[in-house]
């Protein structure tokens, strides 16, 4: 006869079904980035740094790609965790869903209408969007556990 101790994986499975769903866009889009990147690189032959011009110029092509790639890389983790925390905490998953769809959006707004090209529309609205919808899953994460602060 077999038994099982601690904690099993039918008690733990699936406790972020939304983040867990999101993961994929998220991750193709890195992974998308990433491989930008790559190709700059191999293709000035530029293997180390993040600008392969010669004097510097900002609209050089390694470097637009790398900028977009760290500016996914220093927001999208906090939106995510943050998300999580929310639908940990009992958070919907129709308006967790709807948050991560917008902050993907804002993203890839952020750079295909915005930093790739150097400025564009669509790097301010993808700035804004992504810090207003960063903002606003930490105030949603904050009031699901508003009984810890007493209100």
């Amino acid at each position: 006869m077999s038994s099982t101790t601690g904690i099993t994986t039918p008690a733990l499975a699936p406790l972020l079904p939304v983040t867990g769903a999101f993961a994929m866009p998220f991750s193709a889009y890195f992974v998308f980035l990433s491989c930008r990147v790559v190709y700059h690189r191999l293709k000035d032959r530029f293997y180390v740094g993040d600008n392969s011009s010669k004097n510097g110029d900002p609209n050089n092509k390694l470097y637009l790609a790398s900028r977009c790639h760290q500016n996914f890389i220093e927001n999208v983790p906090m939106a995510l965790i943050i998300a999580a925390f929310a639908e940990l905490n009992g958070g919907n998953q129709k308006t967790l869903s709807n948050a991560l769809t917008a902050l993907l959006t804002f993203r890839v707004l952020h750079v295909e209408l915005g930093l790739i090209n150097g400025l564009g529309l669509g790097r301010p609205i993808g700035y804004w969007g992504t810090m207003a919808t960063t903002l606003w899953l930490g105030g949603y994460a904050a009031y699901l556990v508003k009984g810890y602060w007493g209100f």
